[in-house]
């Protein structure tokens, strides 16, 4: 926003005419009104609260929902069981993309506020936890996974895991309430 105004100051001071002037200054302030109006983007988001955790966990089910229906998560959590360095990437990978659309990616401003134990922000730790949570639970649920063989049960989690943490990233941040 400030190179924005900067850049409407450096349009009046060029511009010849007073009704020219005129112009630009009403278009800085259209600029300025609809940037203090701007309902989603924009803002800074700040502390982790149950309706965070709401909005976390609407978008992970949402993000979700494909993945305990469809046959291929069986089949890549078959893999990945196979493969455990595969899992363990497959994992890392998903808090990876979730710590870039949170803290990376600038799609909000996201500040860190009383991290848990000083270094974990509550944000990540929610946003992962209702994800892994919700994506065990559910499978469980509806009979995607048996625990009899954890370590294929774990696998197919993840694969569930990955796409709903992003979805819960997005759900938390952009509506930023």
């Amino acid at each position: 926003m400030d190179r924005l105004l900067a850049e409407f100051d450096a349009l009046e001071a060029t511009v010849d005419s007073p009704a020219e002037r005129e112009r630009v200054r009403t278009a800085r302030r259209a600029a300025v009104s609809a940037a203090r109006n701007a309902g989603v983007f924009g803002r800074v988001v700040r502390g982790f609260d149950r309706g965070d955790l709401a909005e976390a966990f609407l978008g992970c089910v949402l993000f979700g929902i494909p993945m305990f229906v469809e046959g291929g998560t069986n089949e890549v959590g078959r893999f990945l069981a196979a493969h455990p360095p595969l899992l363990v990437g497959t994992l890392l990978a998903g808090v990876g993309l979730v710590i870039g659309i949170l803290y990376v990616a600038d799609i909000q401003d996201v500040r860190v506020q009383e991290p848990l134990f000083g270094v974990l922000p509550r944000r990540l730790v929610g946003v992962l936890g209702v994800s892994f949570l919700t994506a065990a639970v559910v499978m469980t649920g509806w009979g995607r996974v048996e625990w009899g063989t954890p370590l294929l049960a774990l696998a197919d989690v993840a694969v569930a895991f990955v796409p709903m943490s992003i979805g819960a990233a997005l759900g938390d941040i952009l509506p930023a309430t």
